[in-house]
């Protein structure tokens, strides 16, 4: 099997310009195949305010109404989307960019509403992930860069999880690559000590992760990282990467002392 590997970056490395900008020259660097996910970052919030559009928060997830879900597009799919592909581009590095809702690469359902109305956000439908358009793409030499808006089948965009659109497209690459799924943010891994930079723990195994839930180590935002993590290698995913945006080459060559590597 030809190798893959599904990159997701957050906000805190699109919001910081030199470091996207040695991330964008790393990537480029990687000769095998290679799809990045991209999430929001600060701007659609910085938007939203100077439109006079509050920001509605609930536990870390944005609230996304109709008003925001035309700033989230406009930024997401729009702006830093082809910011990333133009600087990708300037690299040397062929790229397309694409949102979950083009030729319904993430189909989405809007999410339930339950004890919280999060609004036009959607639930993935990931047993439907156009994977056949993605294969064409990478067969042709293209690097694909993905943002996190998705639509409805009648029609109405949806704001989706960066996160799972990682995950959902790395198991479904993964029936005809070896995949591996990398999730790039502003720590070295899953830290033993929060308040040490340099305490990643090498490897996890997905019997261990419960565990390490319960005394504390994994712990919010880094929950659903886990979480996504273990869903994929469960779901077929060869390995899933979870380390600094800085560390890209070492992480993509597996280096020993770089990132948290999840495995069965």
């Amino acid at each position: 099997m030809e190798k893959l590997t599904v990159i997701k970056i957050g906000g805190n490395v699109i919001d910081n310009a030199e470091a996207l900008d040695k991330f964008l020259g790393d990537l480029s660097g990687i000769s095998s195949h290679k799809v990045l996910v991209h999430g929001g970052g600060k701007l659609a919030t910085e938007l939203s305010a100077r439109l006079g559009i509050e920001t509605k928060m609930v536990d870390g997830r944005r609230i996304t109404d109709e008003e925001t879900i035309k700033v989230v597009t406009m930024t997401y799919a729009g702006f830093i989307n082809k910011t990333i592909v133009a600087r990708l581009q300037a690299k040397g590095c062929d790229t397309m960019g694409l949102c979950g809702a083009d030729a319904r690469l993430v189909p989405a359902v809007r999410r339930p509403v339950g004890d919280i109305d999060y609004g036009w956000v959607g639930d993935i439908q990931t047993n439907k992930i156009n994977d056949t358009l993605l294969h064409m793409l990478l067969q042709s030499g293209v690097t694909t860069v993905i943002a996190p808006i998705s639509c409805t089948s009648d029609g109405h965009l949806l704001n989706i999880n960066a996160d799972t659109v990682a995950q959902s497209i790395a198991v479904a690459m993964s029936k005809n690559y070896d995949t591996t799924l990398l999730y790039c943010f502003e720590k070295k891994g899953v830290l033993r000590d929060v308040a040490n930079e340099n305490s990643a723990i090498p490897y996890i195994k997905l019997c261990e992760t419960e565990a390490l839930k319960s005394d504390g180590t994994i712990s919010s935002g880094m929950i659903p990282k886990i979480d996504n993590a273990c869903k994929a290698i469960s779901d077929g995913v060869a390995q899933v990467v979870i380390g600094h945006a800085g560390d890209l080459t070492a992480l993509i060559n597996e280096q020993p002392g770089y990132g948290t590597r999840i495995c069965r």
